[in-house]
């Protein structure tokens, strides 16, 4: 079992705690950071948290054995290299950081220190997203030719701190809150970016903003993709790749489609599962020696160099080359 630290207990905060309190033989959480403690008297005694006011205490604290960030992006990259600069494992909330050179100080300390490095991709997690990895290393749909890509979400002002509203925390309407994991997914499957182009259309501005995302991307082995992201329009996710012998879809968390040539198409479902447990389980699996983490660095780095382009692309409305 790891004893773990999480650090920033706004609304997102308390949902990882939740989805391990009392439901995981891998990890727990024992200790609390929150600036304002008095805020949270009643969820720490709820689940076991002894609240402290710093993250530099957690990470004296000789009973932990890793922190969980779940703080604004823009501190994400410093907070890694304490972490790893303390020995602590760490697992980090997306976007690892909001920039490439960021990701890559980061990613740095937590190698030299050899440390396990997490990541909030939870949606690698889904049964749906399982399976359809699974579906393309098999080689079965051959040499992959297109990805396209879903996630919208209502995000509405009462769900999320004010910060997360903002330009410098949150830039490229729904790419941190949604996108960002559809960047991952496609990395995971069709390697880096070579270049993009993305708009941003709005209706409404923050906090209850009405916007899309629209991303053309080119990845450097020749792939295509599209990616988009609404906010706020009810939840949806799908990642479809497209290959030369046949498609496989992602449907939500627990669906997918299988399409074949002069076949009917193949839906399959899968029992729902939490899939922030199991990020947070393969992590502390990770921690232990157990498996390596199904993350690699390199693909973190991946999807951050797309994220940043995706930023530049929205800003200048052209092609935007996306390198690590």
């Amino acid at each position: 079992m790891i004893n773990a630290a999480i650090v920033g207990l706004g609304r997102w905060g308390k949902v990882l705690v939740e989805a391990v309190s009392g439901k995981s033989e891998r990890l727990r959480f024992t200790v609390g950071v929150s600036r304002d403690p008095s805020r949270h008297g009643e969820f720490a005694g709820a689940h076991g948290l002894r609240l402290v006011d710093r993250l530099e205490t957690a990470l004296k604290d000789p009973s932990l054995e890793a922190v969980v960030l779940a703080t604004p992006h823009s501190q994400h990259a410093e907070e890694i290299i304490a972490a790893a600069g303390a020995g602590k494992a760490v697992f980090c909330e997306k976007p690892l950081s909001l920039t490439a050179a960021e990701a890559a100080r980061a990613i740095a300390a937590c190698e030299r220190a050899a440390i396990v490095l997490g990541i909030g991709h939870d949606k690698r997690f889904f049964p749906s997203m399982q399976e359809l990895f699974r579906v393309v290393k098999s080689g079965e749909l051959g040499p992959l030719l297109h990805l396209e890509g879903q996630f919208s979400n209502e995000l509405t002002a009462e769900l999320a701190s004010p910060w997360r509203y903002t330009r410098e925390e949150a830039p490229a309407g729904g790419l941190t809150q949604t996108g960002v994991h559809i960047l991952d997914s496609f990395v995971h499957i069709g390697g880096p970016v070579r270049r993009l182009v993305a708009r941003v259309l709005s209706h409404r501005p923050p906090p209850d903003a009405l916007d899309s995302l629209s991303v053309m991307l080119e990845f450097s082995s020749g792939i295509s993709g599209l990616l988009a992201a609404v906010r706020s329009t009810p939840f949806f996710w799908r990642v479809h790749v497209f290959g030369r012998n046949g498609s496989a879809e992602a449907l939500g968390q627990n669906e997918i489609v299988l399409r074949r040539p002069r076949s009917a198409p193949e839906r399959l479902s899968f029992p729902p599962s939490n899939s922030m447990r199991a990020n947070l389980e393969a992590f502390a699996g990770a921690v232990e020696g157990r498996a390596p983490y199904p993350v690699p660095h390199e693909e973190m780095l991946a999807t951050l160099a797309a994220f940043e382009a995706i930023v530049k692309a929205v800003d200048s409305g052209v092609f935007e080359k996306a390198s690590p």
